[in-house]
């Protein structure tokens, strides 16, 4: 598999990196603190899946008028983000539990989404953290055409309003993701990026297959057969729980790194980024939370997304510490350190980066 190389652009750099790795070992060692998420991350775990499955298991166990099974799918729409982002996402790396069979439990609650855990494995944890905004190298930034989300990406006039569309678009991405697995599977196994995982593309082709039809018949067939909703109203159902979570989660995703000031690096001829690695995820990254909140919580602290993309394999509850270290560490060797106010200072931010890379060829 093919990889890019980060080479310092001087020493500076290189002290920053060694530095900070030491001041956050010694921050855990200090405070006698496992990285992992512990007992507050399972919690919340159990917390997230039961507002995920409940809304399902009350719309299949008691009658009710169409209008309150509406309802009970936006609940179930925001329980499926909480899952993504809050459970799910620790611990596909790894940092949910020192117990690796816990971790792997829980990153597997993809399936409750019909999804495979080996896909989001290559396409987040290796391409994306490894390369974000690295054009043709991370599938976020890379969409294809729909979306310009990156400078390096061909220009169409159509772009000059995505501002306006973008954002709607996002309630789709789980849908689109549903089918498009199987195209990313069979580019990954091109990669030879299922060799990392041990697997196979037979194997995993057909765990995907067993998968989504799993799903397709508890999300849609069931309700058709035990319920006295007719298939259309299963089908807004099916439709709302989706476009809840994807709305959710596909903004907050974009809010991380297509927002203003954010570098977006070429690599030259001898697929070198000149910058070391600690940094280019500084000077590609963005935090969008300043202190531990609710909301925190719930999206499984991706508005410390500095620190989750320096240290993937640390869970999210210790986010907002360690950025106290992260920034001092910043400040002291000169490095960029991207921090938007507020969620809504975050978004407008991603809304104006739309606008300009929707004009600009």
């Amino acid at each position: 598999m093919q990889t890019l190389k980060f080479i310092a652009k001087d020493q500076k750099q290189k002290d920053f990196a060694s530095e900070l790795s030491k001041r956050v070992r010694r921050y855990f060692k200090e405070h006698k603190l496992s990285t992992y998420g512990g007992n507050r991350l399972l919690f919340k775990a159990i917390l997230m899946i039961a507002f995920y499955l409940a809304p399902l298991v009350l719309v299949f166990t008691i009658h009710m008028s169409p209008w309150i099974a509406l309802l009970l799918m936006v609940v179930m729409g925001i329980g499926k983000a909480g899952v993504g982002m809050g459970v799910m996402h620790d611990a596909a790396h790894g940092s949910f539990s020192k117990h690796q069979w816990l971790n792997k439990l829980m990153a597997n609650s993809m399936i409750l989404f019909g999804s495979n855990v080996l896909n989001w494995k290559v396409q987040h944890n290796l391409l994306h953290h490894t390369y974000p905004n690295v054009y043709e190298w991370d599938n976020d930034v890379d969409t294809k055409g729909i979306l310009r989300l990156s400078k390096n990406s061909e220009y169409h006039r159509v772009f000059r309003y995505q501002y306006l569309f973008g954002p709607f678009l996002y309630s789709f991405m789980t849908i689109s993701r549903f089918s498009t697995e199987f195209k990313w599977l069979k580019e990954y196994n091109k990669l030879g990026a299922l060799k990392i995982y041990n697997t196979t593309y037979r194997s995993a082709l057909w765990k995907l297959i067993l998968i989504k039809i799993s799903y397709l018949f508890v999300i849609l067939a069931l309700p058709m057969m035990i319920t006295d909703y007719s298939w259309w109203q299963v089908l807004i159902g099916f439709l709302v729980v989706n476009m809840v979570s994807s709305m959710i989660m596909g903004t907050i995703f974009q809010m991380a790194h297509v927002v203003e000031d954010m570098n977006e690096p070429i690599p030259d001829d001898n697929f070198e980024i000149q910058d070391q690695f600690f940094v280019h995820q500084l000077k590609t990254t963005s935090d969008f939370g300043i202190k531990k909140t609710l909301l925190s919580s719930y999206i499984g602290g991706l508005d410390f997304q500095v620190e989750h993309h320096l240290f993937p394999h640390i869970s999210h509850v210790h986010y907002p510490k360690l950025s106290l270290i992260v920034q001092e560490t910043a400040r002291e060797f000169d490095q960029p350190y991207n921090s938007q106010k507020s969620f809504y200072s975050a978004f407008r931010s991603h809304i104006r980066t739309l606008k300009r890379l929707g004009l600009e060829a």
